[in-house]
């Protein structure tokens, strides 16, 4: 495909806003930035809630036996001299009821995937702001009941909740920036929103540490989504979507306000969100595909299997390998802060990265630098307890960048009629790699680097899967179907000729 073939088709709405990123929409991102930071307290907080702790039979029972497993305990004592309690100490999630443990954050991230699905099609019913709003009031509800359950179950069913209406404010926050964002801007943002996630991931060594109970830890950050309770004054609803659903009342009387504050004209307004109504309703996104177009088509199918892939590798090495540096020795709060804080820079350098070297060559090396790191930590259990921190710290690193460069790759390399359907089928499947995190996380029962062989194992796959798919920088995006089996295979025959 030429890169000049096609002439974009203008946006009405930015058109009348003014700019790709005025002061009216850069002041609704930054507050919608905040929305990002329980995404990883919910999502990374269990590398507290459930450190690994020493434990023994009481009265002395299985003294000689070195797997307290294979003691047959009635009772277990347990060191607290790090933590006062975590979930493992209260509930005795070890040796046969360890499985609870996993499944109690796999429960997180099954809720986190329904959120984002059930939260972004009510999204596209009733509207961006109130399911927005809605998922921020829920995540403070269900996140201080977790904080006061006397219960497992009830503690699984409040995290499940937690994450599920984490998942909507993750959908539906990023929906209205790029609903209000012009073109030009929308790669930037859409890395830049990830960097509250890296920022809450880094701050939950320091709620541990001052809190060394879990209940007072879990409370302490989940209390801080009080602050969001303002979102509903100040959170607006998606332009784009009051005019394509006809709701022209409410559309030209909030364009004014941001047309305002944007230092554009009014008095047109009223007539520009007519116009606007036609051409939406034209564009190509308004004629919609459906999933199963996505594999009728051979090559279609190829770059959407691979995409998918991806998703599914950093979800599982991100969250898989945040919970695994709890098990690493040396300071449990250090380790964590460090490999956590790295991932600013990790998301600020793809960035220039996916710029200069293109979404492909990006993650392919990303990808790689996971798969050797943790490769090599898998195979290192002589290296000094500070290398094998590095490793996978280095692993995580390359996980950060990974990251918003999938979220970029995939909105531009699905074709408009079905990128919605594309990027939330990517993000379903990125959802299974979370939910196999923790069980993959603990096969270190059996032997601690098992781990990191797989989660690298799984970063060499990603990486040779990437060739599977076509550079998107610079290209114009694909519109109908055609254009998304043809996208990519054009530009190869176009570059042989």
């Amino acid at each position: 495909m030429q890169k000049d073939d096609k002439q974009p088709r203008p946006d009405p709405i930015i058109g009348i806003l003014g700019g790709d990123l005025g002061p009216w929409q850069l002041i609704v991102c930054l507050w919608i930035f905040l929305s990002k930071f329980p995404t990883g307290w919910v999502q990374i907080s269990m590398v507290f809630l459930q450190a690994p702790v020493k434990a023994t039979c009481k009265d002395g029972i299985g003294g000689n036996v070195s797997d307290i497993c294979q003691a047959d305990c009635d009772d277990y004592e347990y060191d607290h001299s790090i933590f006062e309690q975590t979930i493992i100490t209260e509930w005795d999630l070890i040796c046969k009821r360890q499985w609870l443990e996993q499944l109690s954050q796999s429960l997180v991230m099954v809720g986190i995937m329904l959120g984002n699905m059930i939260m972004g099609m009510l999204a596209d019913k009733w509207g961006r702001r109130p399911m927005f709003v809605s998922s921020c009031v829920l995540q403070l509800v269900a996140g201080c009941l977790v904080s006061a359950t006397p219960w497992l179950w009830f503690y699984m069913l409040m995290r499940f909740l937690d994450g599920y209406a984490t998942g909507g404010t993750m959908s539906t926050g990023f929906t209205i920036i790029m609903e209000i964002v012009g073109k030009s801007k929308r790669e930037l943002m859409a890395i830049l929103y990830q960097i509250p996630f890296n920022l809450g991931h880094a701050t939950l060594p320091l709620f541990a540490y001052f809190f060394r109970h879990w209940r007072w830890y879990h409370l302490s950050f989940s209390s801080f989504s009080v602050v969001y309770l303002v979102f509903f004054w100040t959170v607006p609803e998606s332009p784009r979507w009051l005019v394509t659903t006809g709701r022209t009342e409410r559309a030209v009387a909030l364009l004014e306000k941001a047309a305002k504050r944007n230092k554009m004209p009014t008095d047109k307004i009223a007539q520009d969100v007519e116009d606007a109504q036609k051409l939406l309703a034209s564009a190509p996104s308004a004629q919609k595909g459906n999933l199963a177009d996505l594999f009728k088509h051979a090559y279609l199918c190829q770059k959407t299997i691979a995409m998918a892939f991806n998703w599914l590798v950093v979800c599982l090495v991100y969250y898989g390998l945040s919970q695994f540096m709890a098990s690493l020795t040396g300071n449990i709060f250090l380790n964590i802060f460090v490999a956590a804080i790295l991932g600013v820079p990790g998301t600020c350098l793809c960035v220039p990265a996916t710029k200069y070297m293109g979404r492909r060559l990006t993650l392919f090396l990303s990808n790689m630098v996971s798969g050797i790191s943790l490769t090599l930590l898998a195979f290192g259990t002589h290296y000094h307890s500070v290398v094998r921190v590095v490793l996978a710290t280095i692993g995580l690193f390359g996980a950060s960048v990974t990251f918003p460069n999938v979220y970029l790759y995939a909105g531009e390399l699905f074709p408009t009629v079905v990128r919605p359907t594309g990027v939330g089928l990517c993000s379903f499947v990125g959802r299974i790699g979370s939910i196999m995190a923790p069980w993959i996380e603990g096969l270190k029962k059996y032997h601690v680097y098992i781990p990191p062989g797989v989660f690298g194992g799984f970063a060499f796959l990603a990486a040779a899967s990437v060739f599977l798919m076509p550079e998107t920088k610079g290209y114009p995006l694909p519109e109908t179907i055609e254009d998304g089996n043809t996208f990519g295979r054009k530009s190869k025959e176009t570059n042989e000729k």
